[in-house]
């Protein structure tokens, strides 16, 4: 199928972006200084994103094909691994709602992707050639049948996404890696609702008096309301939201790579 290449230099753009923000989140959340719960994530969004820039335009071409599958061949693995910690308490279900999931269909599509490819590399080995090309260049996968329901699922979890978008709170699983890496992003996502909180003595824990979240964010030491361009930038990065908008970018740019390549 041959594609205007205006449409794949716009998607090729849309990675950079889903990239350049990952590499935001992984700065914001400072990884360094504590474990984090969405630091592989990120990992996986930033290197997802630059592998499918080259993979749509032959210029914005990185590591070879080898190089990207041995890396996807490890976030699957991990992200498998993940899955399958979560399973333990959770059963088959995680599958659906799971956090982790999702995140281990991208990398084993991408796996398969540059695994699959049965058209010759650009000549200067750096990745895939341009899926703009035409004639025998085209790129094209084998057993496309695996590509067919690698788009179904893609285009499943981000169907998922978008409806978490819209809900009016937030993902009980999400909000809590939020809270891990900053109470005030965790603050952000649920939009300053307010909480009752009990406690057992203290005038400040009094019974009965109410807590906002971010008042809950500015007494641990991450100020929601301080008005900080920075804490503001930092906040808007670590919203979980940000992050599952990445991922539904990612899910609908591969499934859309996917059926091109058929």
């Amino acid at each position: 199928m041959i594609t205007p290449s205006w449409i794949l230099d716009i998607l090729a753009v849309v990675m950079l972006l889903v990239a350049a923000v990952s590499a935001g989140r992984l700065v914001a959340a400072r990884p360094w200084a504590g474990p984090t719960g969405e630091a592989d994530i990120d990992i996986a969004h930033l290197l997802m994103g630059i592998a499918m820039a080259g993979t749509l335009v032959a210029s914005l071409a990185t590591l070879s094909n080898g190089a990207w599958s041995v890396i996807f061949a490890v976030l699957t693995a991990w992200f498998a691994w993940r899955v399958y910690h979560e399973s333990r308490g959770e059963g088959a279900r995680v599958l659906v709602d799971g956090h982790h999931a999702p995140h281990l269909v991208h990398s084993a599509a991408m796996l398969y992707m540059f695994v699959a490819i049965t058209t010759p590399v650009a000549a200067h080995g750096a990745g895939m050639s341009g899926m703009g090309a035409s004639g025998t260049a085209m790129q094209t996968l084998s057993v496309p049948v695996v590509a067919f329901l690698f788009a179904i699922l893609l285009a499943g979890y981000a169907v998922m996404d978008l409806d978490w978008l819209s809900s009016p709170a937030p993902h009980g699983r999400l909000a809590a890696v939020a809270a891990s890496i900053s109470p005030a992003a965790a603050a952000a996502a649920v939009g300053g609702s307010v909480i009752t909180a009990v406690a057992s003595a203290g005038p400040a824990g009094a019974e009965g008096s109410v807590t906002t979240v971010p008042e809950r964010a500015a007494s641990a030491g991450n100020p929601a309301d301080d008005g900080g361009a920075t804490d503001s930038a930092r906040n808007a990065l670590l919203d979980p939201r940000t992050a599952v908008g990445c991922r539904i970018a990612m899910g609908v740019t591969m499934a859309f790579m996917l059926i091109i390549m058929i």
